[in-house]
């Protein structure tokens, strides 16, 4: 029997971003102890045009979900204080000015033809669907 198959998958969280979807997933070994897997996949395509998937995992064990949490943590505040000083990219406000962009070319649009000016257009629900699949994990609640 595998090693793999003795250990016990307890829950599994995929969140999608973008182009990579992200798995949380909780364990316990034989000895019953906790830990976390977190896995990047990718979709990728050869060159013959065919689907397949790069993955990298990492392993976090309960003892270190604090150490994680802080670093983590630390990271995404100072990647908050280095954007507001404007000198990096903001893929998100990109995004959000293109959907703008988006929907004021449809309004426009919707002006000059009053059958559609009722439908609702694709950056709204986009932006639904992306709020959706966009949750805030705290490794405190594992």
């Amino acid at each position: 029997m595998s090693d793999q198959s003795n250990r016990e998958e307890i829950f599994s969280k995929p969140v999608r971003a973008g182009k990579r979807t992200y798995f949380f997933d909780v364990k316990a070994t034989r000895g019953r102890d906790l830990y976390m897997t977190i896995t990047e996949s990718k979709r990728r395509f050869d060159d013959d045009g065919n689907v397949h998937y790069q993955k990298h995992k990492i392993f976090l064990y309960r003892e270190d979900f604090q150490n994680f949490e802080e670093g983590f943590v630390a990271a995404v505040d100072k990647i908050d204080e280095l954007m507001a000083t404007g000198d990096y990219r903001d893929p998100i406000a990109e995004r959000e000015a293109k959907y703008a962009n988006s929907e004021s070319n449809e309004g426009a649009a919707a002006e000059n033809d009053s059958d559609t000016s009722e439908l609702p257009s694709s950056a709204e629900s986009d932006s639904t669907e992306e709020s959706e699949t966009s949750d805030d994990i705290s490794f405190e609640d594992l």
